[in-house]
């Protein structure tokens, strides 16, 4: 995984939300490489009375044409509810998540949907900052959307390809970075930036620097 030529990348939209009455679309990714498929974030599979004043319109994994079994590990961003939503479609398998973020999801009023965290069989691996999973892809804490936040780092020979849930929910704010999760991603000279909420990447250059 030394090379970006060794790994694909793949956005699948699972859902479009509208607050406020302005499509905003949910995708998650997936990493394929020699060793296996990790998905990062699962999106959302149902309604929930919590967020129907977004709107949702779902097209989650389970409906499309996604194997389910072939993913090996799940990586959440965070634990919002359209990041976690999908988690109990892979009970069984490891979940990595910060602490903080578990920690958070779990204990605060208000913060995601309690129920869709801890599904049943679903199972975590807590992180604790920075973790290597495999040579070449690291999961890096990156405080701002959330305390618990984390981006995944996919290094390559043009600089790194990362995802980024939404460390940046929009390219305004990798292009002019506020949070120290958005100054990490910047300092890291990333190739490419995919993100939650945006249909294509973020790329250095194809908008006003900082």
């Amino acid at each position: 995984m030394n090379s970006a030529a060794a790994i694909r990348i793949t956005p699948v939209r699972v859902a479009e939300l509208l607050p406020e009455g302005q499509p905003m679309p949910v995708y998650v990714h997936v990493i394929d490489y020699a060793g296996g498929r990790v998905l990062v974030d699962t999106g959302l599979t149902k309604l929930h009375p919590a967020v129907e004043d977004m709107d949702p319109r779902l097209s989650p994994l389970n409906e499309q044409d996604f194997d389910i079994q072939s993913v090996d590990i799940v990586v959440n961003t965070h634990l919002h509810f359209d990041h976690c939503g999908g988690n109990h479609l892979f009970a069984g398998k490891p979940i990595y998540v910060q602490r903080q973020e578990l920690d958070d999801a779990r204990n605060q009023d208000d913060y995601t949907i309690p129920e869709w965290v801890d599904a049943p069989g679903v199972e975590y691996v807590p992180v604790d900052g920075e973790l290597e999973l495999f040579p070449g892809l690291r999961l890096l804490p990156a405080p701002g959307h959330t305390r618990g936040s984390q981006i995944v780092v996919i290094d390559g020979d043009q600089g790194p390809t990362i995802i980024a849930g939404d460390t940046a929910v929009w390219f305004d704010e990798l292009d002019n970075p506020r949070t120290e999760g958005q100054r990490l991603v910047r300092s890291l000279n990333p190739e490419t930036v995919w993100l939650t909420h945006e249909h294509q990447p973020w790329e250095p250059g194809t908008t006003a620097a900082p």
